[in-house]
């Protein structure tokens, strides 16, 4: 079930599927006016100006091909704007945004109306109830453009920004990590050693696998008596060296064709079930920032506040009563999604006084909001610390560093 739940998340996150289905919409609208007309009393065929719906609709027609080529344009600008400035693992998160996808379908779809209603008008589609009901349909398109038009403004003045980029990252960050934190391994129970005897399963295709649907693992081991030990969590590469799982049991190729359904392997990772990607997505764009040619530790610091506010959702309790008995998952460990978040900020920005007293005092928040992990954040800041000891020129600076981290650590 929620291998279904991943694929129509997804789906519904298409650029192209809510284009589509604005489209469809706005087809039947306008084919809808004829198939009514003739159910209408003749009472309802007053002039209110439906005469003069061809003219609005060529009008229509025109503005919104204008205006959606306007719009691709500024999307892809955003797209690209955000891969060179932030990160190129931000602009699927762009993609998927609603607001846009909204504005794009809904001048197609305003378009395809237009250009239904006019092909209808000239075959004589519609009666004169028929033309009323075109012309209160345009008006309501008319009212459902100005209104999208006004909304794609305003939010055309921030889309794509380096702000709304780390904000976009860090949303998707913490929903993983609140996932991550529930559920640490998927819904299966903690990893066990995997005996000698294990069957190795492997995927047909080479890429990163993105989603694993563990209650379809788990009604297989069920129906065919096994025991799963997955080996490929959501952003491993699976290749023909790391398998996707070893089994316990004996399984035919149907079987083993079934297993590697549950496992969604794709060319690029996503979001959804790997915590690991949006913390790299954010420490991405914060050693960009910091390059010489960019030399912004602002943005840096920005984004050891997202880290922050991820790290902190981490401190959840896990909540695996229900976890499949007979599937056996690891986790990603903290000391990974640590490095993959810190240790990049502490290397690019290892001569910047102000990046590294800001590192230390969100590793010392961290460590308090999540205690149980508090060494590894400990370990962290030593060798931030140390990196840049070792690269700090001025003595005020490190003496800084040092009384900061201490304060820092003691406040805890």
């Amino acid at each position: 079930m929620r291998g279904w739940r991943v694929f129509l998340g997804r789906l519904v996150r298409r650029i192209w599927f809510r284009a589509a289905m604005f489209s469809l919409a706005a087809i039947a609208l306008a084919l809808l006016a004829g198939v009514l007309g003739p159910f209408l009393p003749d009472a309802l065929a007053v002039e209110l100006g439906q005469n003069s719906v061809d003219s609005i609709l060529q009008i229509i027609a025109s503005s919104m091909l204008a205006v959606t080529t306007f719009s691709l344009t500024a999307m892809v600008s955003a797209y690209s704007a955000a891969t060179t400035t932030a990160t190129p693992r931000a602009t699927q998160l762009l993609v998927a945004d609603p607001t846009s996808q909204n504005a794009l379908s809904t001048f197609i779809g305003s378009f395809l109306f237009s250009i239904v209603g006019i092909v209808a008008l000239s075959t004589g589609y519609y009666t004169e109830q028929g033309r009323t009901v075109l012309f209160f349909g345009t008006l309501a398109v008319i009212a459902i453009i100005a209104i999208t038009l006004l909304r794609w403004i305003a939010h055309l003045a921030q889309f794509g920004r380096m702000a709304d980029v780390i904000d976009r990252v860090e949303q998707a960050a913490t929903r993983a990590a609140r996932a991550f934190a529930a559920r640490p391994h998927l819904g299966a129970s903690p990893a066990v050693p995997v005996p000698t005897r294990a069957r190795a399963v492997f995927a047909d295709d080479i890429g990163y696998v993105t989603a694993v649907d563990v209650d379809r693992l788990q009604r297989l081991a069920e129906s065919e008596d096994l025991i799963v030990h997955v080996a490929a969590i959501p952003g491993t590469m699976a290749d023909h060296v790391r398998p996707l799982a070893h089994i316990e049991g004996d399984l035919d190729d149907d079987g083993c064709r079934t297993l590697r359904r549950a496992f969604s392997v794709d060319p690029h990772r996503t979001y959804e079930q790997d915590p690991r990607l949006g913390v790299i997505a954010l420490a991405e764009i914060a050693s960009r920032a910091l390059s010489p040619s960019t030399n912004d530790p602002g943005t840096a610091i920005e984004v050891l506040g997202a880290l922050e506010r991820v790290f902190a959702v981490l401190a959840a309790a896990p909540d695996d009563d229900d976890a499949c008995d007979r599937v056996h998952a690891p986790a990603p460990g903290i000391r990974d999604l640590i490095e993959d978040g810190f240790r990049p900020i502490a290397r690019d920005g290892a001569g910047m006084i102000e990046v590294h007293v800001r590192l230390q005092k969100t590793l010392a928040a961290c460590a308090a909001s999540c205690p149980a992990h508090a060494d590894e954040f400990a370990r962290a800041a030593r060798a931030a610390r140390e990196r840049a000891d070792r690269t700090l020129t001025e003595r005020s600076d490190r003496a800084l560093l040092r009384t900061t981290a201490r304060e820092a650590w003691m406040r805890r």
